[in-house]
């Protein structure tokens, strides 16, 4: 979704037929300001930006997405009519909060794997609609994307793999259909379904739910015979348990968790 049918689609849940405290009060201007009031990394900023844009106000920064924050910090000055801020006020704040929290449990994760080269991945595992945003606020936490979506790169996990006959003959026929620069990622949860997701011609095979030693035997495999496939691995991962998973050499991580598990941080505004 487009960021200004996002932002029309979020405020005019808010607003509805109209805020009622437009109808009886003088708008004047005012400078808000938006308080840290606990820490975090921030995210939101680009789709901040638009609402600055959209409703002529003037935002003075303190902060870039992906930048650490601590409680009492200022993060943000917003200036223009006070209806228009006052109606603005929840919108505003609930695309911060979303984003800076997502950016900040995903900072967690990176910097958990920090010095080992494996790159932290998100998941499809997003809220309805808010995909393009919760992915977003991902990279603002220093994680990577995976697939956006089905028409991206053909992920072949085992509710496909139950479909298929022959995977030889139809990764095949893969090649023939699918987009030149599209990637083709297998899902393996056992040795022997890595060997032939390997032999069949994965790009990127997925260790799911694998055990340490399983997936040490994988990347071991992987090294000897097909050093360009690249690893994924997931399942089960915690910020307890990402450091050991990056240890076992594989290329990626991917965890959902650093997106419907993000607690939400606190951030207030409030009114010179």
């Amino acid at each position: 979704m487009l960021k200004r049918q996002f932002i029309e689609a979020m405020v005019a849940e808010d607003v509805g037929r109209g805020d009622l405290f437009t109808r009886i009060s003088e708008s004047k201007a005012i400078r808000a300001y938006i308080l840290a009031k606990s820490d975090g990394v921030f995210g939101g900023r680009e789709y901040l930006e638009a609402f600055e844009k959209m409703y002529n106000l003037h935002i003075e920064w303190a902060i870039e997405d992906g930048e650490a924050f601590s409680k009492g910090d200022r993060l943000m000055d917003i200036y223009g009519p006070s209806k228009i801020i006052l109606s603005l006020e929840r919108s505003l704040l609930d695309v911060a909060l979303h984003a800076s929290s997502i950016a900040t449990l995903t900072n967690k994760y990176v910097k958990a794997i920090e010095g080992t080269g494996v790159k932290l991945l998100d998941t499809r595992k997003t809220r309805p609609l808010l995909r393009e945003f919760e992915k977003y606020a991902v990279r603002c936490g220093g994680g990577l994307n995976h697939r956006m979506g089905l028409d991206d790169c053909l992920m072949l996990k085992d509710t496909h793999l139950k479909t298929i006959d022959d995977l030889d003959s139809f990764m095949v026929e893969v090649r023939q259909k699918i987009p030149f620069t599209s990637k083709v990622e297998i899902e393996c949860e056992t040795f022997e379904m890595v060997q032939r997701a390997m032999k069949a011609g994965a790009d990127i095979v997925m260790c799911d739910n694998m055990s340490l030693d399983e997936t040490r035997k994988v990347v071991a495999f992987r090294n000897e015979n097909y050093p360009h496939i690249l690893l994924e691995a997931s399942g089960n991962v915690t910020l307890e348990t990402i450091l050991e998973i990056a240890e076992t050499g594989v290329d990626a991580i991917s965890s959902g968790s650093i997106i419907h598990q993000a607690n939400w941080i606190d951030l207030s505004m409030k009114v010179e």
